[in-house]
């Protein structure tokens, strides 16, 4: 049977969400070789086509061209799940964004989202999206752009929340906000990039189905989060659009695509 490499992230909402296809518990009429990346060390391995399957977020897209094409099933977007920019106190965003602000990485779509709210900024600084909270506490950076669990945890390292770019964007747009879609590189032909879609979709909805079957799976690789932790991450980033995008998500990653 023909073998798929599969770039995900080790966050639970993937390793939820792909469990049933990863071990063989759905139908696809091949393997999959899961390869767990950091989502912007999946961004810049795209560029260079280096797996047939890969998440990679909408922020990326442009820069990867045509390299890959969206696939509609296995996406992260919906309401309420866009990334947050934090700082030690309660400052207004434009003064924070005067000094250093932690990223996780220029391709990523918190960044990109952060580009069109706070177009004027003054230095970005570039860190593995786990250690933006610590660099803000510890004051080596003036405020931090945070994605992924960071989300739940941020008070817990005493940092206030200055602004929610998924709020900022769904009252400019009224629409879902576009994290990441799963891809698959544009040499595989249409029929096995068709029971790629499929095989995702159906492993999305045995996760829904079964939801106790992955979390081994998601404790093994999310052993510095909390059980509520991990399930809050599950409960928020994977959803109905994971099943399909839908028309709604279509038009939102057209709509942040295009932008600047």
């Amino acid at each position: 049977m023909r073998e798929l490499t599969f770039g995900y992230s080790p966050c639970p909402n993937d390793t939820f969400a792909f469990h049933a296809l990863t071990h063989g518990l759905v139908e696809a009429p091949f393997r999959v070789r899961p390869v767990l990346l950091d989502i912007e060390e999946l961004n810049r391995r795209a560029h260079d086509g280096e797996f047939d399957l890969t998440k990679l977020s909408v922020g990326a897209f442009a820069s990867v061209g045509k390299r890959y094409r969206l696939l509609r099933s296995g996406a992260a977007l919906g309401q309420g799940v866009g990334p947050l920019v934090v700082a030690r106190s309660s400052i207004p965003l434009a003064d924070a964004m005067r000094g250093r602000v932690a990223i996780p990485g220029r391709e990523t779509t918190a960044f990109r989202l952060l580009r069109l709210a706070a177009p004027a900024r003054g230095e970005d600084v570039e860190m593995r999206y786990d250690r933006i909270l610590a660099a803000v506490r510890d004051g080596d950076v003036d405020a931090g752009l945070i994605i992924h669990e960071s989300r739940f945890t941020y008070a817990d390292h005493g940092l206030v929340k200055l602004i929610d770019l998924g709020d900022w964007w769904e009252h400019e747009t009224g629409l879902p906000v576009p994290l990441a879609g799963i891809c698959a590189r544009a040499d595989l032909d249409d029929a096995t990039a068709h029971a790629a879609e499929r095989a995702i979709r159906a492993s999305v909805q045995h996760a829904f189905d079964h939801p106790e079957a992955s979390r081994a799976y998601v404790r093994a690789h999310s052993q510095e989060m909390s059980d509520a932790v991990c399930d809050a991450h599950i409960a928020l980033y994977v959803n109905a659009h994971s099943l399909d995008i839908g028309d709604d998500g279509l038009r939102a990653i057209e709509r942040l695509t295009a932008s600047a």
